[in-house]
């Protein structure tokens, strides 16, 4: 990619459309992190849909992957780029039927789509925090929604539900604060981040530090172009692969070439294959949108999380779950693998818990939650149901 048009973050700041956007800031109410470290004037970006009861025990979380944000449902337009990164599973008569249930999504800790992160204005001088924002675990971003309850007045989740990064969300939830999750939905995800899973988090980020344009993570005031996008968009490329199969990228692209060098018959070094300029897109798409220090700084998040850390062991810590449980895995999900979602469901079954496990089956990889609609759609409407 050989753009000169790309922002310094594609992040989302005040000043421009807020789309569906609701806000909620917390003053000198500051959030306490992992790290030893506290944040305050804290603002979490929410969206909802649907209608809280009079009893407030209709309330459901969904709790957003990587790289998405509090638009999980809804067109795209002003203020929103892109479509609800869920759209076809929440609304009316859907999945998670708005008729039905009051949804609720936010904007983790450390994003970049309104809820404080990098590329937020610190309180002490108004500039952007850059490499002044700490590190930031799956345990902060929940502490962040448990203000954003109490400011809705949710005492009590009817579901919380999350896939991939959210699953992790949503397990943190139901073990840190049991009392306040009447049943639990975790899709594509994992009690611990594995070695290998941490491997594609670590390429990702060196390839962001070596770019010369991120300048250490303060680089907001960086001309058009000039941003750290060539990292940014080399570490989405490397986390792209993870999220389909083998067989689906075969099956798209085989090996055909996307141009070539005639005078060589197609056997030049930077001649692109298909695979490539569709790997470029994913890039280009996620430059326009995100912003590369929250890209790393919840990347880190996905690959410290571990729940059972300081909680004296998994087996501790997993009996702590109350709500009951359904884990969904993919069939061909290479990132996190079926095994990860029976662990979960064996290690909530184990304490008496009702638990359930249901596989997706889906050429499409990890992504298949966000594809195979149908697939995913029927066993949530049926949980939040029944449980």
């Amino acid at each position: 990619m050989q753009r000169t048009d790309y922002l310094a973050t594609g992040a989302w700041s005040p000043g421009q459309d807020a789309g569906r956007r609701q806000f909620v800031s917390f003053g000198e109410r500051a959030i306490a992190l992992d790290v030893g470290a506290t944040l305050r004037d804290v603002t979490v970006a929410y969206e909802t849909w649907g209608v809280l009861n009079s009893a407030r025990s209709n309330a459901i979380l969904v709790c957003h992957a990587w790289t998405g944000d509090s638009h999980v449902a809804g067109a795209a337009g002003d203020g929103h780029p892109t479509p609800g990164w869920w759209e076809g599973i929440i609304g009316p008569g859907l999945a998670i039927d708005t008729n039905e249930w009051f949804v609720v999504c936010s904007n983790v800790l450390g994003g970049c789509q309104g809820t404080t992160g990098p590329a937020s204005p610190h309180p002490d001088d108004g500039a952007p925090y850059g490499s002044r924002f700490p590190v930031i675990t799956i345990r902060d971003m929940v502490r962040a929604q448990v203000r954003l309850a109490d400011h809705l007045g949710v005492a009590r989740w009817h579901a919380v539900i999350g896939g991939s990064m959210g699953g992790m969300q949503a397990l943190e939830w139901a073990i840190t604060f049991p009392d306040r999750v009447g049943s639990l939905v975790a899709i594509g995800t994992c009690a611990q981040s594995t070695a290998q899973q941490i491997a594609w988090g670590a390429i990702g980020r060196r390839a962001i530090r070596l770019d010369p344009q991120w300048r250490g993570g303060d680089y907001y005031q960086a001309p058009v172009g000039e941003g750290p996008w060539q990292g940014l968009a080399i570490a989405r490329m490397v986390a792209q692969v993870t999220f389909r199969s083998d067989n689906v990228f075969t099956d798209r692209f085989g090996r055909d070439l996307a141009d070539m060098d005639a005078e060589n018959n197609g056997i030049s070094l930077w001649d692109k294959f298909e695979v490539e300029r569709y790997l470029d897109h994913h890039g280009d798409r996620l430059i326009r949108r995100f912003d590369t220090n929250s890209y790393l700084l919840i990347g880190k998040a996905m690959d410290l999380h571990d729940v059972a850390r300081g909680r004296g062991g998994l087996a501790k810590a997993m009996s702590r779950v109350t709500a009951p449980t359904l884990a969904m895995g993919i069939s061909s999900d290479i990132l996190y693998p079926t095994y990860q979602q029976r662990q979960i469901r064996d290690l909530v079954a184990h304490n008496g818990v009702t638990a359930e496990y249901v596989e997706i089956e889906s050429p499409h990889g990890h992504d298949a939650f966000l594809i195979d609609l149908q697939q995913v759609g029927g066993p949530i409407t049926r949980w939040l149901h029944n449980n």
